[in-house]
């Protein structure tokens, strides 16, 4: 009896991965750093962090201030930006 319902449970496996009938495929979103390497050395602002956001096509803007401690998980559609205790980033890059 198992024998014939192995079929049954390949079947319902297949197609998990996609979305539903005539919903719209949302691409991810990566990010890339090359254009706002400029803003090292800046003060950190706002204004700033909204820029770096959109010229890196990222999602996820990730500040992390003097000696602290980050997740290691990955993200493609996220940018880190950190700093020094001075307010000054020191650092662009994505994850």
């Amino acid at each position: 009896m198992a024998f014939f319902m192995v079929p049954f449970a390949l079947a319902a496996c297949a197609g998990q991965n996609e979305p539903p009938a005539g919903q719209p495929v949302v691409l991810a979103r990566v990010c890339d750093t090359a254009d706002v390497q400029r803003f090292i050395g800046q003060k950190v602002t706002q204004a700033i962090g909204a820029e770096i956001l959109a010229v890196t096509g990222a999602r996820i803007l990730r500040w992390g201030p003097p000696r602290s401690v980050w997740t290691m998980d990955y993200r493609p559609d996220r940018v880190n930006v950190s700093y020094g205790d001075d307010m000054i980033i020191t650092k662009i890059g994505c994850s």
